[in-house]
């Protein structure tokens, strides 16, 4: 089933949760709903769902306007961050249930809730589990009944709002790795709500990235990633260092003097002096030794973490002019054996490039 959001505003009192959110999902898409708390996500994710009504704007599924549809009437499937089961049910009982509380004249017989019921099991990899309780269950078993109890009314749109978000990382990964066999396996159109960038990134099929109620970008994991649209979308997706400084016709200065360098922005080439910041990820600096007269940022290695085949490096500013890097951490990643080979060690002076910047101008 496709999904039509257009221009759907929502506020509270005199909060605005969504402005003019307009958005296209495809039938079988599985899209991810990304952005920081209070960014809206969950409130366009209920409005959807029909548990919470817009102020304007209309929700279209498969072309037929469904705004004012009752939620029930809508065919989604809905799972929440905290499970929702019965407790006083088996995990039998609890994927029956939507099953047997339909009308009598949609309702399956009982053979067939049966044999519904241990094909959600299975497909969950959790048959073996039917006669447990709920308080029997680890978090991770918990969360994937749910989502069996979602899929037993066959629903032709499944919303996830931060289905693994109260689970531990590891168990996260397993899920969300598991989350995206499941959907290539049935194919359902598929929303789910999560502020965890890398979970965004790892499952979805298409990111919508929200801020203040608005979109700031759409587009597949690796399109957001390598070309963010604006200042937040860098910032918020995975680590970055922010530096402020000068661009002029196609390059952006940062630091001043010997401790300086030059960042290409051929996409600023009418720049004049123009006030300027550029994003850079940790993993795209250069990190050698500090030489007298080399271009590059002067630093000092304050705190060096080696965790496996990546060292994380804190490095202070040593300049102690306004230009844009002073009395800051900065944080740059280089790999364990370059750490190694190098020899670093704590209070070392060391000059940093950037290899890769995102420049824009203010």
């Amino acid at each position: 089933m496709s999904i039509e959001i257009r221009n759907i505003h929502k506020e509270f009192g005199n909060f605005q949760a969504l402005g003019d959110v307009s958005l296209d999902i495809h039938s079988g898409e599985l899209i991810a709903l990304l952005g920081p708390s209070g960014c809206g996500k969950t409130t366009l994710l209920r409005i959807i769902a029909g548990l919470e009504s817009a102020d304007s704007g209309t929700i279209l599924f498969s072309g037929e306007d469904t705004t004012h549809v009752h939620v029930r009437d809508r065919q989604v499937g809905f799972v929440f961050q905290h499970y929702a089961l019965f407790r006083h049910m088996t995990v039998f009982e609890n994927v029956a249930f939507g099953l047997r509380v339909k009308p009598r004249h949609l309702r399956p017989s009982e053979a067939q809730i049966q044999q519904k019921v241990h094909d959600l099991l299975n497909l969950v990899q959790l048959d073996w589990l039917s006669d447990r309780y709920p308080s029997q269950l680890s978090g991770g078993q918990r969360q994937r009944i749910a989502l069996a109890r979602a899929l037993a009314v066959e629903p032709k749109v499944l919303l996830l709002d931060e289905p693994f978000g109260a689970l531990d990382a590891k168990v996260r990964k397993e899920l969300r790795r598991w989350l995206r066999h499941l959907h290539d396996d049935l194919n359902v159109t598929t929303i789910f709500v999560t502020h965890d960038q890398e979970e965004a990134l790892e499952v979805a099929d298409r990111v919508v990235v929200m801020n203040k109620g608005q979109v700031e970008q759409i587009g597949s994991p690796q399109d957001v990633w390598e070309h963010p649209a604006s200042p937040f979308v860098y910032g918020f997706l995975g680590d970055v260092n922010l530096f402020h400084g000068r661009a002029h016709e196609g390059e952006m200065h940062i630091g001043l003097n010997e401790q300086s360098v030059r960042v290409a922005s051929p996409e600023f080439q009418d720049a004049q002096d123009a006030k300027a910041f550029a994003y850079v990820r940790p993993h795209d600096f250069e990190v050698r030794r500090y030489v007298a007269g080399e271009a590059g940022l002067r630093v000092q290695l304050s705190r060096a973490m080696v965790v496996g085949p990546i060292a994380r490096l804190e490095l202070q500013a040593q300049s102690t002019e306004s230009n844009g890097v002073a009395e800051k951490i900065i944080e740059a990643q280089i790999s364990a054996h370059e750490f190694q080979t190098q020899g670093f060690v704590q209070g070392d002076d060391l000059l940093l490039t950037p290899r890769k910047a995102r420049v824009f101008v203010a």
